[in-house]
């Protein structure tokens, strides 16, 4: 992939997360769901025996690593808002969970390689 706009990278990182969500068997409810408060990159939905998980999933992709990787970039109070961002999203989707769980996906993009990914379920 040759280096594409930061905005660029920030899609491509968001759809190579949902196909691996999908892959394990997650479907995926809705991207880039916004409010005052901030955005939800990725909101999927996981059943069990135990019934509903919904997964809250922050996607963080850069174009090398450079600056680190990118699940560095997620910090504790980014978390935190995440887990109000969810409590937003199903008061008003109307939508109940036996379980809610939040994921973060790091993409790593480096031009002439396979993209990486690092899935880390129930983050914070």
């Amino acid at each position: 992939m040759a280096a594409g706009s930061k905005n660029q990278i920030g899609v491509r990182g968001e759809e190579l997360a949902c196909a691996e969500l999908e892959q394990q068997g997650l479907q995926v409810i809705e991207r880039n769901w916004r409010c005052r408060l901030g955005e939800i990159d990725i909101v999927a939905a996981e059943a069990s025996q135990t019934g509903l998980t919904l997964v809250f999933c922050e996607v963080k992709c850069r174009s090398g690593l450079g600056f680190g990787h990118p699940l560095e970039a997620i910090t504790y109070a980014k978390m935190r808002t995440l887990r109000q961002l969810a409590a937003l999203w199903m008061r008003e989707h109307r939508i109940k969970a036996s379980t809610i769980r939040l994921d973060a996906i790091g993409v790593v993009l480096e031009p002439g390689r396979e993209p990486s990914l690092t899935h880390v379920r129930a983050v914070g």
